[in-house]
């Protein structure tokens, strides 16, 4: 089993962190979570895991990701609800990339008991 860190930014390595979500081995128990876990499949460049979380109604058919772009960081800058008691759920964030970052407000919903990425807002830095 892998010791490297997780992608993340939580201390746990990367397979006990949000790796067994990549696996399916778990669910993201909250927004944030799944949060991590989706900047972390960017990393990885897993865009089964990240179409597989992405809400119906708004998800790609497909999704490219850039095989140049390294993600250097995440920084989660608030949140609201997105727990195990909430439907709905907001994550705000910065994600890192060499040369610049995102800065985004994402919203979530549970979808059969699953949290997944509804959409998000850019917001200026």
């Amino acid at each position: 089993m892998s010791t490297r860190p997780c992608p993340c930014g939580l201390p746990d390595p990367y397979a006990e962190c949000c790796g067994r979500y990549h696996s399916g081995a778990a669910a993201a128990p909250t927004a944030e979570a799944l949060m991590r876990s989706r900047y972390s499949a960017f990393v990885q460049g897993d865009t089964a895991y990240l179409l597989r979380t992405w809400h119906p109604r708004t998800r790609p058919a497909r999704l490219g990701l850039d095989p140049g772009m390294r993600w250097t960081g995440l920084e989660i800058l608030g949140t609201s609800d997105g727990s195990a008691f909430h439907s709905v759920g907001t994550v705000t964030f910065r994600a890192s990339f060499r040369g610049g970052s995102l800065h985004e407000r994402s919203r979530f919903e549970r979808v059969d008991g699953a949290w997944v990425y509804l959409d998000g807002e850019f917001l200026e830095d």
